[in-house]
């Protein structure tokens, strides 16, 4: 495990020479991105979001793109298109922006719902259906979608559907004013992600996938966990609880937050650590549409976590 630790410390120590003093987001990214799971990035314009997942994407040497969303894309603008070749009298598929590794979704929510679900099928099964016929995507392949709080002006929503396909759910917020004073005095100078360089290659980013994957997790904390996940379905101040899905995602973080501290056995306080991140923007508080603020249901969740028996057997 120290050589997963080493790796994966060198990429958030490259991140952070373009995000500064935003360590724990860019943690979570990178847990996110090494459990092959998908990113939300939500804060309100101008903090760095783009910017991170720019930063991140560049730290690992692989195939990247970067779809601007807008009210007017269209779902053939990311998934791709059948074009009639008049020459050979047959349709070829040309494929979108969807077909890379590394996903970078700039605003997701600012496209109608009807082009934020082109990505439905992508995240969950890793392969794109068009005309009928199926096609498999990179791996691995991770989206990092930001988007602007909704009650901004010009926002849609993100459905249920779309949002469970999220493994975690972060904010950067604003710097500090040391960060800020330096970020002043730096781009003034040059673009930090201009000088970022690759820190991983393809295949090493899949050993350390595999290496995560293969991390223990008891029967005791995997009923710790589900407890947890049961507990969000049946509370009173909940009306929508985590899915299944989201017992599974949170388990594959889990693991590779146990992987990033040197453990090959994960521990009930990963489970803990990841809850927020992974449930909040799932859940839904009683009483609340759909479009608040995860804030709502973050007492919630630390209150469930809370009341949940830790097991004692962990290995």
């Amino acid at each position: 495990m120290s050589d997963f630790q080493q790796v994966s410390d060198s990429i958030v120590r490259a991140v952070e020479t373009v995000i500064g003093g935003k360590r724990e987001a860019i943690e979570i990214a990178l847990t996110v991105l090494l459990s092959e799971g998908h990113l939300l990035v939500e804060d309100v314009p101008g903090v760095g979001k783009t910017m991170l997942a720019r930063a991140l994407a560049r730290s690992v040497d692989c195939s990247v793109s970067r779809i601007q969303f807008t009210p007017d894309l269209l779902p053939s603008d990311i998934t791709g298109v059948s074009v009639y070749d008049q020459s050979r009298r047959e349709f070829e598929f040309r494929p979108g922006p969807v077909f890379a590794n590394f996903v970078i979704g700039d605003e997701i929510n600012r496209a109608s719902p009807k082009t934020q679900s082109a990505l439905l099928e992508s995240m969950e099964e890793r392969q794109v259906t068009v005309d009928g016929h199926t096609y498999p995507l990179a791996t691995p392949f991770t989206v990092i979608a930001t988007q602007n709080p909704v009650e901004m002006e010009g926002t849609y929503a993100l459905p249920e559907a779309q949002r469970d396909r999220f493994m975690a759910r972060i904010s950067i917020g604003y710097p500090d004013a040391a960060a800020e004073a330096a970020l002043l005095r730096s781009r003034d100078v040059d673009d930090p992600i201009e000088s970022l360089e690759a820190v991983v290659g393809i295949e090493e980013l899949r050993s350390l996938i595999a290496t995560a994957r293969g991390v223990f997790v008891s029967s005791s904390v995997e009923q710790y966990l589900v407890a947890i996940a049961q507990a969000t379905r049946s509370d009173p101040e909940l009306r929508l609880g985590a899915s299944p899905r989201a017992s599974l995602q949170l388990a594959r973080a889990a693991k590779t937050r146990a992987a990033r501290d040197g453990r090959d056995f994960v521990l009930p306080d990963d489970i803990d650590a990841l809850v927020p991140v992974v449930f909040a923007h799932r859940v839904l508080a009683a009483g609340r549409t759909a479009n608040a603020s995860v804030t709502a249901v973050e007492p919630i969740l630390a209150r469930i976590v809370a009341e949940t028996p830790v097991p004692t057997g962990l290995r």
